[in-house]
């Protein structure tokens, strides 16, 4: 064995082999604008998600909300692939006895556009209080007008 070089050894011991860890003051969160129109949904879902936690960055820090905020507009116009708008459920349960409640795609986006994609994202969240704080930065719309113009949001184009 030789000897260890000195000159090597300090400037190994100058290098940073620290990981930085993002602190939610020194977050950079900005407004991008989705339009879901012809989209498919868990596709669409998926990007969403890693938009809201921030993976997209490369600060990203698991356990802080360093994502950015997301509008998506036009969220009547999701689409779903083969017979899932009449196969895929939706089940809840009222908590009493024989209180479950089953609505089909077709029946939710009749009644409420905005919760297919809502729940779609929701469930690609972490399930903690991080998870439920990240889905607050999440805004769903019907139609193309939204409210948030003063935030003025970047649009963001999605693979089609």
């Amino acid at each position: 064995m030789g000897t260890i070089n000195p000159l090597i050894v300090s400037i190994v011991d100058t290098l940073s082999y620290k990981t930085l860890s993002l602190k939610k003051e020194a977050v950079d969160k900005k407004w991008l604008l989705i339009d879901a129109e012809g989209q498919t949904l868990g596709r669409l879902a998926t990007v969403v998600a890693g938009l809201l936690r921030g993976k997209h960055k490369p600060s990203f820090t698991p356990h802080v909300d360093g994502g950015d905020y997301v509008i998506v507009i036009n969220a009547e116009k999701i689409e779903l692939s083969g017979t899932k708008w009449d196969d895929k459920k939706y089940i809840r349960h009222t908590g009493y006895p024989g209180g479950q409640r089953v609505r089909t795609a077709r029946q939710v986006l009749e009644r409420k556009p905005a919760d297919i994609v809502e729940k779609a994202v929701k469930g690609m969240l972490p399930k903690n209080r991080l998870g439920r704080q990240i889905f607050g930065n999440l805004h769903v719309v019907i139609g193309a007008e939204h409210k948030y113009q003063a935030q003025q949001p970047e649009k963001f184009e999605l693979k089609k």
